[in-house]
């Protein structure tokens, strides 16, 4: 008898349908055809057990199993539900009707239980749009599949239930989110505040600069002077996601793997902060069947990199397309994904391998030379594309016991998100700019006109401080963004003299 169920196949961010075509006829034999990875093969073992602990057993027949389309790699244990419920139809054990019309997901434990799946969202958003009445998976994944409307999503923890729904018309009980409500509660919620960070108002001053204008930021400084902590409260002061950018950003970690299973959708920007002997392939995506790499699990967020010296210089370079894409494109022999990656970089630094620079206090001495070779792991290229770049120096005792308490993030997330609304307006007609730190020459030529009295200061700032030719767009794009910031249309000598304040690592005597 021959029956046909319904799974699926995660490439990248986006789900394809798989037919599993069972077929049983006299005989012996189990084959499995239509290019299975090593999980999908080994499943024979887990379904049996399973059936066997649930009260039915692999039957005695020959079994050949089809996942069409035949010439699409598939992988992973999460077929093994799709499969047993497949070969029980197909040999007469149970009745289902109606099985055509759900998908059905799940890896199975030898108890007929069932773990979670990886890419739950993308798969539930694809089985809407081909109409599928129902997504039947593991009980874990229900609430990040319930984000889609118009689907009936059915969480089980064992393979007994699904048995039951279709042979004996048992009801499940479908999981409901309501996720506009659960999207908005959780947006007022950071774990980090910038009300705990002591002094370093300039650094603040900076920092909400940089998320206003979405610019890309480097730290530069001693131990301990608050880089990390500072950092970390980067994603507090962001303007809240769009619900767009939440499933977005939901359906990368779902690929992955990420998502948390009492969390539906994400509705905090992520934070990433990976160790700084990651590889690129992590870093960036890949592997023999490619999964989402650091910067696109901080799509919509922040990617933070601690010590930016100390990673692999291999590491950082393959960087630079992403940033200036704002995707990732990884290709193999037979296919290709896309995975996007428009996230802030922020980074810090120590100035010297010992951590101090200029300080003749300082406990750890570095030489001129030591120095150079050490802030020249990172590559002007890579430079070029972060906007800010800001000394952070150690906060005073008298600060660090200071009882006021400072101003809190939702305050200065409110002004920022004003800035990206009026950046929202400026480059509505534009498909790839969305933000100042987005906008091409084209762009700064347009909304970055200066009068004569800027352009004197921005020539004579050049000039006295040895800025590098790299330096003016920057400038200029920080300019308008602090403009923005204080609601003035046009960018005065005001602006230009904050903005060329941000450019450490250009001045004669840091990277030469």
């Amino acid at each position: 008898m021959l029956t046909k169920v319904y799974g699926s196949a995660v490439f990248g961010v986006e789900a394809t349908t798989i037919t599993v075509e069972v077929n049983s006829v006299k005989g012996i034999g189990y084959h499995l055809v239509g290019l299975p990875d090593k999980a999908i093969s080994e499943s024979s073992y887990r379904i049996a057990a399973a059936l066997s602990n649930v009260g039915y057993k692999l039957p005695g027949k020959k079994i050949t199993i089809n996942m069409a389309p035949a010439d699409l790699r598939k992988e992973g244990s999460a077929y093994d539900l799709t499969l047993a419920i497949g070969i029980l139809i197909s040999s007469g054990q149970i009745k289902a009707d109606e099985v055509d019309q759900y998908l059905i997901m799940g890896e199975l434990s030898l108890d007929g239980s069932l773990q979670p799946i990886k890419g739950a969202l993308p798969i539930a958003i694809k089985a809407r749009e081909e109409k599928y009445k129902g997504f039947i998976l593991p009980a874990q994944n229900a609430r990040e599949a319930a984000i889609v409307d118009g689907l009936e999503v059915y969480g089980v923890d064992n393979i007994s239930q699904v048995i039951d729904f279709f042979n004996e018309g048992k009801p499940l009980e479908p999981t409901i989110v309501d996720t506009r409500d659960e999207f908005f509660q959780a947006l007022e919620h950071p774990e980090f505040d910038f009300a705990d960070v002591k002094g370093q108002e300039s650094i603040k001053r900076c920092m909400e600069i940089a998320a206003a204008g979405g610019h890309n930021i480097i730290l530069i400084g001693p131990p301990g002077a608050g880089k990390t902590m500072l950092a970390k409260r980067l994603p507090s002061i962001l303007p809240p996601m769009t619900l767009h950018e939440a499933l977005e950003t939901t359906k990368i970690h779902s690929v992955a793997g990420r998502t948390q299973e009492k969390v539906g959708l994400m509705a905090q920007r992520p934070f990433r902060s990976p160790h700084h002997t990651i590889s690129d392939v992590a870093l960036v995506g890949g592997g023999a069947y490619p999964q989402p790499g650091e910067i696109s699990l901080s799509h919509n967020g922040v990617l933070f990199l601690d010590e930016l010296p100390e990673f692999k210089r291999t590491v950082l370079e393959v960087m630079r397309q992403p940033l200036e894409d704002r995707e990732v494109t990884i290709s193999r022999a037979k296919f290709t994904v896309t995975y996007p990656s428009s996230f802030m970089l922020v980074a810090s630094m120590n100035p010297s391998p010992g951590g101090y620079f200029n300080d003749p206090d300082a406990p750890v001495q570095s030489s001129p030379a030591e120095m150079q070779r050490y802030l020249s792991k990172i590559s002007g290229p890579l430079l070029d594309r972060i906007d800010i770049h800001i000394e952070v120096t150690p906060v005073p005792f008298e600060k660090l016991t200071e009882e006021r308490q400072a101003e809190k993030s939702a305050e200065i997330r409110k002004r920022v998100t004003a800035a990206r609304d009026v950046q929202t307006v400026r480059f509505r007609e534009s498909e790839k700019t969305h933000y100042n730190a987005q906008m091409s020459v084209k762009d700064i030529r347009k909304y970055c006109v200066l009068d004569e009295g800027s352009k004197e200061l921005l020539k004579n700032a050049m000039e006295r401080l040895n800025l590098s030719a790299r330096a003016y767009d920057r400038i200029l794009k920080v300019s308008r963004t602090i403009a923005d910031l204080e609601g003035a249309p046009d960018i005065t000598g005001t602006h230009i003299a904050e903005a060329i304040q941000y450019r450490s690592l250009d001045r004669d005597g840091w990277l030469g």
